[in-house]
């Protein structure tokens, strides 16, 4: 019998789902924005902004192809009701307790079997000034930076292909300071 995805291990999820580095694709500003508009659509009320971060948001990135998206709602959302929209809509919650509140994390795309053809990481916070979109912005304006971080994390793809958090916390470094950097200029 086949392990649902909440019975796995760290390790066997990282065997599943392991980090793959891929040329950019421009069908990932499309999925983005179909996203967009499913969101839209069942959330209504309830968004201040979503944003497409990461790096399959940036052109010409090397990238996991997975579409980042930075959901914000607002401050009186029913967070049991978006729960469970989002569980409708094949989203399945990660429990991000050491990061504070309000940082909810979804993911769409992962099953048992693998990858599906498009995967989605959804950041859901409250209304904030969030360094994502500083980082998103200083490579979008600073190609040679985002060649730099592309660089960076092919080569980390080949240290931590099956240990996402390492891979994570290996590229910390240098995301701080491109985001201290960005929020010094874009300010």
């Amino acid at each position: 019998m086949d392990k649902s995805l909440s019975e796995m291990s760290n390790e066997e999820l990282w065997q599943l789902f392991p980090i793959i580095i891929s040329e950019h694709k421009d069908c990932w500003k499309n999925y983005y924005a179909e996203e967009y508009i499913n969101l839209q659509d069942a959330l209504k009320g309830d968004i201040i902004r979503i944003n497409h971060i990461g790096s399959t948001a940036i052109p010409n990135l090397l990238a996991k192809p997975t579409i980042d998206i930075l959901l914000e709602i607002k401050d009186n959302t029913d967070i049991s009701n978006l729960i469970d929209v989002l569980g409708y809509m094949r989203y399945i919650y990660s429990f991000q307790p050491s990061k504070p509140a309000p940082h909810m994390m979804y993911m769409k795309g992962y099953t048992p079997q693998g990858f599906e053809e498009r995967v989605y990481h959804l950041h859901v916070r409250y209304s904030g000034d969030w360094d994502e979109l500083y980082f998103r912005d200083y490579l979008l304006t600073h190609p040679d930076v985002a060649r730099e971080y592309g660089m960076l994390k092919l080569k980390l793809q080949e240290i931590y292909k099956h240990d996402r958090d390492g891979y994570t916390q290996a590229k910390s470094d240098f995301i701080k300071e491109v985001t201290n950097r960005a929020r010094k200029e874009l300010i």
